[in-house]
């Protein structure tokens, strides 16, 4: 993308060519001597190389193909396939045809020999409507050669009781010292410095498959409870300034930074009491994990990865999650 957001005209050419670099790397037509095993495959970005690898007629390397977030598709012309130097029969249905234009990602799912998504539930989700956005069906006949794989985090990086990005270092056995980063938060962030009030925190982009817009509606009420929120993100530029007029509505009770602070992002998960995440869909999620490790609470919508990885609390559930454990 351009500095201000948009795609690239030729971005079909510049993805092209990086599928077929991968291509001819994973194959006998590679000038190097080395061959890889598998050639995999993220997201639309290199959803050609499984094709391309399709109708090499030489040795080649099996191919993965993983789906980060099904909604990218990577849609160009009918006119790319020739263009790329794809076979014209490859314009199928059965292929890269994708609703009478050509898909980056519709060929590497029909053409890799393997498919994975980042989570297990959002493996199944995808399969059906609403969330297939147009592959359900392809994706229902590759079900058996379709694995939900769960995201996993640095917990060298996120770890409270190292992290440097924190006043104060913590562990679970010692959640009280997490305390003096909720208040260092709220000072840097010109919230009401009060240890009593709920914090709840938010780092994402800011869009509508997170929810952005459903925790614009309830901020009001969130305010009435008595509680603060701290957002950080950017991306959809109506929800930024819908959020940014949050806080001139109530001072020292909500605040908001547009952008992407590596060093803030770790101190709201360390600062606040619950971490929101209304995503409508989530293929994974890394925050609800991070939150975890924290010792704050994720609040989020039973959808994909959050399915998998955020548990309800109630008694037996605590008792099973204990046993399992021990």
């Amino acid at each position: 993308m351009d500095t201000l957001g948009r795609d690239w005209p030729d971005n079909a050419l510049r993805f092209g060519l990086l599928s077929k670099i991968g291509a001819i790397l994973s194959s006998d037509a590679s000038p190097i001597a080395w061959r890889p095993h598998i050639a995999h495959c993220n997201d639309w970005q290199s959803g050609l190389t499984p094709a391309y690898l399709h109708y090499h007629p030489g040795k080649k390397a099996a191919t993965l193909m993983t789906i980060h977030n099904l909604a990218f598709q990577g849609i160009f012309p009918p006119g790319s396939v020739v263009q790329l130097g794809l076979p014209p029969e490859s314009f199928d249905i059965n292929g890269v045809e994708y609703y009478a234009n050509m898909s980056f990602l519709k060929a590497g799912l029909y053409y890799a020999g393997h498919i994975t998504t980042v989570s297990p539930n959002y493996a199944e989700e995808i399969q059906t409507e609403p969330l297939g956005f147009g592959l359900q069906g392809l994706l229902a006949t590759r079900r058996r050669h379709l694995t939900g794989i769960i995201n996993g985090i640095d917990t060298r990086e996120w770890d409270p009781a190292t992290d440097p990005h924190l006043v104060k270092n913590y562990t679970s056995k010692k959640l009280c010292d997490k305390a003096a980063n909720k208040s260092a938060l709220q000072q840097q962030m010109g919230l009401a410095v009060d240890a009593d009030i709920p914090l709840f925190g938010v780092v994402s982009r800011l869009n509508h498959q997170k929810g952005t817009d459903l925790l614009i509606q309830i901020a009001s009420q969130l305010v009435k409870i008595p509680a603060q929120l701290v957002v950080l993100g950017s991306d959809h530029a109506e929800l930024e300034h819908q959020l940014s007029t949050l806080t001139q509505a109530y001072p020292g009770a909500i605040a908001v930074r547009i952008g992407f602070n590596e060093a803030l992002s770790h101190l709201i998960e360390a600062g606040a009491d619950c971490f929101l995440m209304p995503s409508r869909f989530e293929p994974c999620g890394l925050n609800q994990m991070y939150s975890q490790h924290y010792g704050t609470p994720p609040i989020v919508h039973a959808t994909g990865g959050l399915l998998d990885t955020v548990v309800d609390y109630t008694p037996a559930k605590l008792a099973v999650q204990h046993l399992l454990s021990s």
